[in-house]
């Protein structure tokens, strides 16, 4: 059996994938989400109340979807990766990575001996179907792919180090960290912050590694992919909620539109 990632595939064949931020941490709504099509859903192990088995859930519930899950750990922990490897977890993304030392020991991480250090348990785990995948040991390192945040000062000064390490395939710059590195806390918008996000594109993409990132701004998001970006994601689905549940309640405050002038409110507007 051939090692199979479709997303990390579509990476490599700089075909760009379109995603969305699942923040809810409930497999239902994550499948929900997997039916409208994205070509990707991240899973937040870092800002979003997910542990283990709520992150199993997520994987449960869109495998049957064509939405490529994407899991975000809280950090580089080795033990967690192996953890999030062993209940099927294809592609990880990893936060505040500053230097190609980290980089390289998360990869390693992601890799099973002699490349890396992964622990080798695939026997009794979801990956490997439990053992039904009988050649997944042999396949199992070319099928990770391992996505790294740069989102400070610190990572872009060392941004062409942490493309050139063996075993990471993209970066993904995290705008709202970036932009409090750089003196603009809660100003992502920032001309400076973007000029910063738009150069460490350019190095990601030149490097030959994929470049990611994630915007709520349909503009912003059309602006990186023309730049070469090729794994963006375009909403947050527990901020598409409140937003819309916002709206929904304004209808009918005092004051509020009669209900033709509502529904005359443009549907865009409301995901």
């Amino acid at each position: 059996m051939p090692a199979h990632n479709p997303f990390k595939a579509a990476l490599a064949a700089r075909q760009p994938q379109v995603g969305l931020w699942l923040s809810m941490a409930d497999p239902y709504l994550a499948e929900v989400a997997a039916t409208a099509g994205f070509d990707w859903l991240l899973i937040d192990g870092e800002h979003a109340p997910n542990d283990l088995r709520s992150t199993l859930g997520a994987l449960q519930a869109v495998a049957a979807h064509a939405s490529q899950p994407v899991v975000r750990v809280a950090h580089g922990d080795t033990a967690l990766i192996k953890q999030v490897l062993d209940i099927g977890a294809r592609t990880l993304l990893v936060p505040m990575v500053d230097t190609p030392e980290q980089a390289r020991a998360i990869a390693a991480a992601t890799q099973y001996p002699p490349r890396g250090i992964r622990g080798v348990g695939s026997a009794i785990a979801r990956v490997s179907q439990w053992s039904a995948r009988t050649d997944y040991l042999d396949i199992a390192d070319d099928e990770v792919c391992l996505l790294v945040q740069a989102e400070t000062v610190q990572a872009l000064r060392h941004l062409p180090g942490i493309c050139a390490v063996e075993g990471v395939h993209g970066v993904f710059i995290g705008p709202a960290d970036l932009a409090a590195s750089m003196g603009h806390r809660g100003h992502p918008g920032h001309p400076q912050v973007q000029a910063a996000i738009e150069e460490a594109m350019r190095t990601i993409i030149a490097s030959g590694k994929a470049a990611g990132t994630l915007t709520s701004d349909p503009a912003l998001a059309r602006r990186y992919l023309e730049l070469g970006c090729t794994f963006v994601a375009v909403g947050v689905d527990v901020l598409m909620f409140a937003n819309a549940a916002r709206r929904l309640r304004a209808q009918f405050l005092p004051g509020a539109p009669s209900a033709p002038e509502a529904e005359a409110v443009p549907r865009s507007a409301a995901y």
